[in-house]
């Protein structure tokens, strides 16, 4: 993985250069667009790269899960990019929609045809990467964007051919950024929950609660909490309440409760507290049997 990440980092960064001389000589908005936005596709792959190598140091007394969260940061840190970098392509969009400028298409279709080479290439490259990791689907959600931008600035190069309009070129710089604000903004939604804190997408956290609740010998389950230390390492700690139980059968009930978590749920780190009383009556967030009400509040 490092090695892919490295490759395109490098190849991505040579055609940023490229694109974006070939642009301004162009005077094209979507070029120069599309060259910016390939610009921050190569930082994305580079935090990307930096987050992985990261993730591996070992832990620390003082970092007692090492760094494995430096992928969720650097994956709210691309999609953040994503997000202002759309911001400035509308603004000056509007303002060419408002002083249409010449551009030479010959230069944006040779120049955006290479780029979308490039871009759906890698794209394809680091897909099946990406399901798994949420700082790799963040570098990924980049190089399609820009695949994307690449087609839409074709677009606009064989619109203007046709019509002899500029006003093409702005105006399809403004789709082009409605779907990278789109594609982007489900990452940034799904990593702030995990910066957060929040369970991770993908984890019902009643049916967690209900599944162990399940479980043979537990009475009640209370002060569940469910998040993720690194993009793809979910974690989870909660009291089960057991009654008066000898220690093997509190045993048998934490290898059944774990092996239940890892295979249904995939949360392999877990700390569960056992408890020796039933659960109270007036407790709220108290899991008792078939009842629907489950995690703390604190």
């Amino acid at each position: 993985m490092d090695r892919r990440l490295l490759i395109a980092t490098v190849a991505n960064g040579l055609f940023v250069v490229v694109e974006m001389s070939i642009g301004y000589y162009a005077n094209s908005l979507s070029l120069v667009g599309d060259a910016f936005h390939n610009l921050t596709d190569t930082l994305a792959l580079l935090l990307a790269f930096v987050a992985v190598r990261l993730e591996r140091r070992p832990a620390t007394p003082e970092r007692s899960f090492g760094y494995q969260r430096a992928g969720i940061l650097a994956a709210f840190v691309n999609a953040g990019v994503l997000v202002a970098f759309t911001i400035f392509i509308f603004a000056e969009a509007a303002r060419r929609i408002e002083n249409p400028q010449p551009v030479q298409t010959g230069w944006m279709l040779a120049v955006a045809g290479i780029a979308l080479l490039l871009n759906g290439g890698i794209t394809l490259w680091f897909r099946e990467a990406g399901r798994h990791d949420v700082n790799i689907r963040s570098a990924v959600m980049h190089m399609f964007a820009d695949a994307l931008a690449s087609a839409g600035v074709i677009v606009a190069a064989l619109l203007i051919r046709w019509t002899g309009s500029t006003v093409f070129d702005p105006l399809v710089s403004i789709v082009i950024g409605i779907m990278i604000l789109w594609s982007s903004w489900g990452i940034l939604r799904e990593t702030v929950n995990l910066l957060l804190e929040g369970t991770p997408s993908g984890i019902d956290p009643q049916a967690v609660v209900r599944d162990l609740a399940a479980e043979e010998g537990v009475q009640g389950v209370h002060h569940v909490h469910i998040w993720a230390i690194a993009p793809s390492r979910p974690a989870l700690s909660c009291h089960l309440q057991l009654g008066d139980v000898s220690l093997r059968s509190a045993g048998e009930v934490l290898y059944r409760v774990s092996r239940m978590l890892e295979s249904r749920y995939k949360i392999a780190h877990t700390t569960i507290q056992f408890e020796a009383v039933g659960c109270p009556v007036d407790d709220p967030f108290c899991l008792r049997g078939e009842s629907t009400s489950m995690i703390d509040s604190s």
